[in-house]
């Protein structure tokens, strides 16, 4: 054994990665981030992620209370609505997202590149960019040393898996655990907001988020992201003085290119395109949207053909398997890492915030002298793969190329039963009551709180 101070590796420096490196600061816990990106800025990370009461508990949870104001500041307008839609852009039934004045239990809009500048901030002297971990191996005292693909290498007392859906640690430590392909593919872009392309939207989707649900199992994502700062970086007016000044003052905004968008994601079974999709040109792309929706809504269409290239990508979405529970070790994982699932209930980044914000709380358990720590680890890891792979089957269940609504012929039954629902829903306000209540629960409202984050040996 060492007498060094007990240290964690966390490999990846995405959502999950970067917030348990935030928990582990403000409880005093040694850690590092190793990042295979070059730069904070690298990568693309520009896109909407839906920050529920979940996410918004783990964040509050992990973050100085300054920066998660600044995470709030930083925050899209919230959605007011939620829309379900047919191709023409009427709407089936329209949903009021529960509103709260509670900063954690409600809804938000953030941009991943705004959330990863967030994430870095006051933690950059412990984020290793240019590291692209190769594997592991276990030290003859107990502790784990990680390797590196430019000859570094780091050892700590506990390897924390945020590396994502490719997860190299997950491919050594669970070899059976795999990641297969929903058999859905996406196209998504974005489309800089302006008075022309805000005017090609209904405005309860222009005030909140729309999904389109259209014949051929075809769907579509719509988000309006309105942001506290102009295109060139300045803070807008009317917003409000203490918001304004974080905003202001915030070091992440010299980094961050977002600026306000509409984003738009088409989505189909695989079945339905073409062979070599996915290495089509951002034009090609836009072009295959268009021929497959030649009876859709014309402003619809005029917002594909709008899509900036530069942002234009396709996504082969892909789910985890579940597996049963392994034996603990010194060695976890957190978020896409190990429960991978498809974008069907929005709560993805969400669910890795809440394994950083558990795995965070046992972690202080264990170097406060509470419980050892593999009893620390398979704590975590017993509650994490409950609410984490029940969320990987319940997203398929939406958003899964085999679900029937892709299927040619029952497909067409499973569409006309689900607008005959959102009818009534629309025409009787108990169900649509439901519908808006069970949307804001399904994505974590009134779950448990995770408390005050306090340091081992404050008390």
């Amino acid at each position: 054994m060492t007498d060094a101070p007990f240290h964690v590796l966390i490999i990846g420096g995405g959502t999950g990665g970067m917030a348990l490196a935030h928990g582990l600061k403000r409880a005093g816990i040694s850690f590092a981030v190793y990042e295979r990106e070059e730069t904070r800025s690298s990568g693309l990370h520009g896109y909407r992620v839906g920050i529920n009461p979940d996410g918004s508990r783990a964040l509050k949870y992990l973050l100085p209370p300054e920066l998660f104001d600044t995470f709030l500041a930083t925050c899209a307008r919230a959605p007011k609505y939620f829309s379900f839609l047919k191709e023409d852009l009427t709407p089936s039934v329209t949903l009021d997202i529960v509103e709260s004045d509670d900063p954690v239990n409600n809804e938000k809009s953030v941009s991943r590149m705004t959330l990863r500048q967030v994430l870095l901030t006051g933690i950059e002297d412990e984020v290793h960019f240019g590291k692209t971990f190769t594997h592991y191996e276990k030290e003859s005292d107990g502790r784990v040393t990680a390797y590196f693909d430019d000859g570094t290498s780091a050892t700590g007392d506990l390897l924390v898996a945020a590396d994502g859906a490719n997860s190299r640690v997950r491919q050594q430590y669970l070899p059976h655990s795999r990641v297969q392909d929903a058999n859905i593919i996406s196209i998504t872009a974005k489309v800089p907001l302006t008075p022309e392309t805000k005017a090609l939207l209904p405005y309860k989707v222009h005030q909140g988020i729309g999904l389109v649900v259209a014949p051929k199992g075809y769907s579509c994502i719509l988000h309006t992201m309105e942001f506290g700062w102009d295109r060139e970086g300045r803070v807008k007016s009317g917003i409000g003085g203490n918001d304004a000044a974080l905003i202001d003052q915030w070091p992440g905004l010299l980094f961050d290119n977002t600026r306000d968008y509409i984003n738009w994601g088409f989505w189909a079974s695989t079945d339905k395109f073409p062979q070599g999709v996915l290495k089509k040109s951002p034009e090609e792309l836009i072009k295959l949207v268009l021929d497959m929706t030649p009876d859709w809504s014309p402003n619809l269409r005029k917002l594909f053909s709008m899509g900036d290239p530069q942002t234009t990508f396709p996504i082969n979405i892909r789910t985890s398997v579940p597996i049963p529970r392994w034996s603990a070790s010194n060695v976890t994982l957190i978020g896409d890492a190990i429960h991978t699932m498809t974008p069907g209930q929005g709560v993805g980044a969400n669910t890795s915030l809440r394994d950083a914000a558990r795995l965070c709380k046992l972690l202080i358990e264990y170097v406060s002298g509470d419980i050892p720590l593999l009893k620390a680890v398979d704590t975590y890891e017993a509650k994490m793969v409950e609410y984490g792979f029940e969320a990987v089957k319940e997203s398929l269940k939406q958003t899964g190329g085999d679900q029937p609504i892709h299927k040619p012929v029952i497909g067409r039954a499973a569409l006309a039963s689900m607008r005959g629902y959102f009818w009534v829903a629309r025409h009787v306000p108990a169900v649509q009551r439901k519908m808006a209540e069970d949307l804001y629960l399904d994505r974590g409202g009134n779950r448990e709180d995770y408390g005050e984050l306090v340091p081992p040996g404050a008390n």
